[in-house]
């Protein structure tokens, strides 16, 4: 026991071998579970009856209502469905419109397309963009750059198993874990432009709270103004293009989401992956979920205004932003994991340019594989995991940001051989501590 404990921590156990046959296998089972439900899909519907690309069908369905010239339709959950029975047929289940209008431009935009072809161009496109940012983050931060020789990244992030999950839905993870990812990995070089990337999460306003906190707290005014100028600049086209009634029809749907999709969990409390979802599955009523989730939101606030207020590493800034993004809200799904995905590059650069801290590794792995079983074991066992495991990767992060301011004063006075590039992390940490505990008064 012992030994697993002590491989654990070190992570020792996960190789470049082992993490290979992993990614294959999750990548071959994913692929070909998807060609399965396309094969066996007759008139684009599968054998459970849904759509293939289950939500992206809504996407569809109200993007042929824009065209029409009735953009507040999709907003009436009655209307939208008789949309969606009408192109899928009168089994299919209903999938609402929940976004802000600004994404009617690209609901419109597909539906000039047959509904395959939409759904392939739509997830063709921003699967290119994730990449890209993925790519971006690795060149950036990686020592020299040396990781996107390296094709081991590519096969990681197409395995990552949230894209499974976005593909088979149809959904727009890969878009949001681009702007997200590019926005931060342009942030330092490219301020205006990564304010323009961030403003245009607009269309996924619940993924936006933490980066005004962050860019504030680290004075990055540039792009905060560039952001709100962003979501300022689309709210007034939307509203000339559209008028001023699809907001109100937008509020109004957006209180059917709250209510019925997320207060009473008719979506499915395992497929959420919040802490507010996490409490009403353990039966708290609907104002202690709310408290539990708002003290969560409070605590990782005022954590991330310490992180990028701080001189820590700019890669842990960054991948704590994208935990804080997907933990802050009561209203995230399976798919949305896809911002996982540049939290994960930027800690795999930080730890090959500086070393992995105590179960820093295995962390990391769980975090790339819990997508996986984020859904289906909370359905069997009442028992999240999701929301457990980036938790425990925030607080990594912070600890590992804490280790990293202290290491410059920890080693004033110390000889050189004893900061020397060839000792690994875990000695550093020791060395800190240790030097930490003698000079306590």
């Amino acid at each position: 026991m012992d030994r697993v404990r002590q491989a654990l921590r070190s992570g020792e156990w996960l190789t470049r071998e082992r993490i290979r046959m992993v990614a294959v296998a999750v990548l071959i089972a994913s692929v070909a579970g998807f060609l399965y439900l396309v094969v066996t899909a007759k008139g684009g519907v599968d054998l459970q009856g849904r759509p293939i690309g289950t939500d992206f069908s809504n996407v569809y369905a109200a993007g042929t209502y824009v065209l029409e010239g009735n953009p507040q339709a999709p907003f009436d959950s009655v209307q939208q469905y008789a949309r969606e029975r009408s192109i899928f047929g009168e089994a299919t289940q209903f999938y609402g419109w929940h976004y802000p209008p600004y994404f009617l431009f690209v609901a419109a935009a597909l539906a000039w397309m047959p509904y395959g072809l939409a759904l392939f161009v739509w997830q063709a496109i921003t699967l290119g963009l994730y990449l890209l940012a993925i790519r971006g983050i690795l060149k950036a931060f990686a020592p020299q750059g040396g990781a996107i020789a390296d094709p081991l990244w590519l096969l990681l992030a197409l395995a990552f198993p949230a894209v499974l999950i976005n593909v088979g839905h149809g959904h727009n993870g890969f878009l949001t874990a681009a702007l997200l990812g590019g926005g931060l990995v342009s942030l330092e070089r490219r301020p205006l432009v990564a304010g323009v990337l961030f403003g245009l999460l607009a269309y996924k306003p619940q993924f936006g709270l933490m980066i005004p906190i962050a860019l504030a707290a680290g004075g990055y005014w540039r792009s905060f103004i560039a952001a709100a100028v962003t979501a300022v600049l689309l709210t007034l086209v939307t509203t000339l293009v559209f008028g001023v009634q699809v907001w109100h029809a937008f509020f109004v749907g957006a209180e059917f989401t709250r209510t019925v999709v997320l207060e009473q969990g008719d979506t499915g409390w395992h497929k959420i992956q919040s802490v507010f979802s996490w409490a009403r599955m353990w039966g708290a009523p609907v104002p202690l979920a709310y408290g539990i989730q708002g003290a969560a939101t409070l605590v990782i606030a005022m954590a991330s205004a310490w992180l990028w207020h701080g001189k820590a590493p700019y890669p842990l800034k960054a991948a704590g932003l994208c935990l804080a993004a997907i933990l802050a809200t009561p209203y995230t799904l399976d798919y949305d994991m896809m911002v996982l995905a540049p939290a994960i590059a930027f800690l795999a650069a930080d730890g090959v340019a500086r070393g992995f801290g105590p179960w820093e590794k295995t962390a990391l792995a769980a975090l790339w594989l819990v997508p996986l079983v984020a859904r289906t074991v909370p359905q069997m066992t009442l028992i999240p995991l999701g929301v457990p495991v980036m938790l425990a990767m925030f607080v990594l992060i912070l600890r590992r940001a804490g280790l990293a301011l202290a290491l410059p004063v920890a080693f004033l006075g110390c000889r050189p051989q004893a900061i020397s590039s060839r000792i690994n992390w875990n000695n550093r940490v020791n060395r800190v501590y240790l030097i930490f505990r003698r000079r306590r008064p």
